[in-house]
């Protein structure tokens, strides 16, 4: 029994995407539910993480970190090299999540709160269903994308309500990380399918190490044990379970169960980012985040029945 677990963890967790069958759908979900539990965290985490430093060097030093780790784990597994036609796919992956996405946000998160960054992420299931249908080839039915679209719409609504108080200029860097983010989850969802879902993340983390590390390096600040605590701790979370192990079930998600349908599993992750950004932060959660929510995730969880 030993083993054979060993040899399971060894082996790419290939999924095809023909389609669902009996046995993929509890897995596709859970690990859907588990990759969006630990992504919801990510916002709160960064804002902490940003208390005691810079945007580039967190962005860096999180890449650099995670691709240490994922180094180590590929050795350790004795995995095979992707071939040089995943290069390209890998290189997508890499400047969406591994380097996009912790940018914009970073930078977002010094203009705006982490509850209000995380209405944002309501955009996320259409971007990734986007993205899945030019690079995955998925092809939902129009009423799935009417309803992905208004759910949408409410979000930028809601962002627009606050333009005069809440930085325009945050907005628009989230915008921009929600389409990078979109990219790379639907390329790497794609790539799981011949790779394998933790694979392709740790092989992303580990080709932007030569990038990453140095980075980090040049944008270490002078005195680094000066950061307080609890920039440390959000610079360790989303080191470790941001940039690889939630990918490690949200990759291993979308090959099982395709990108536009698991995506829709994101619309989940505002309510709990407004739970931890409350509980992490101690920001206040005003009726209209919440409405808003509310009300695109009624339209995109509508939407998942027809993807």
């Amino acid at each position: 029994m030993k083993a054979q677990g060993a040899k399971a963890l060894q082996e790419p967790d290939r999924a095809s995407p023909a389609g669902l069958t009996t046995s993929t759908i509890p897995a596709g979900l859970f690990d859907g539910l588990a990759g969006i539990l630990i992504f919801s965290v990510s916002l709160p985490a960064t804002r902490l993480a940003l208390q005691g430093f810079d945007p580039l060097f967190l962005t860096a030093a999180r890449a650099a970190i995670a691709g240490l780790a994922a180094g180590a784990l590929l050795i350790a597994l004795r995995q095979r090299r992707p071939k040089r036609g995943d290069l390209a796919s890998l290189a997508i992956v890499a400047c969406g999540v591994v380097i996009g996405f912790p940018l914009l946000t970073a930078l977002a998160l010094r203009h705006v709160g982490a509850a209000h960054a995380a209405v944002f992420v309501g955009l996320l299931p259409l971007a990734t269903a986007v993205f899945g249908a030019v690079r995955g080839g998925e092809r939902p039915s129009w009423s799935f994308w009417a309803l992905s679209m208004l759910g949408s719409a409410v979000t930028v609504a809601y962002a627009a309500r606050n333009a005069g108080v809440i930085s325009g200029l945050g907005d628009g860097l989230m915008l921009a990380a929600v389409l990078v983010c979109g990219l790379g989850y639907a390329e790497g969802g794609r790539l799981a399918r011949r790779l394998g879902g933790w694979q392709v993340i740790a092989w992303a983390d580990l080709l932007s190490l030569p990038l990453t590390l140095p980075l980090t390096l040049l944008w270490m600040p002078a005195d680094p044990l000066t950061a307080p605590l609890p920039a440390w701790a959000g610079l360790g979370y989303v080191s470790l379970f941001s940039m690889l192990i939630g990918f490690v079930f949200w990759y291993r998600a979308l090959a099982r169960g395709g990108i536009a349908s698991i995506g829709q599993l994101q619309l989940l992750q505002p309510f709990l980012g407004f739970g931890f950004a409350a509980l992490l932060l101690g920001e206040q959660i005003e009726p209209a985040m919440l409405a808003a929510a509310a009300a695109v995730v009624a339209c995109v969880a509508g939407a998942r029945r027809f993807a």
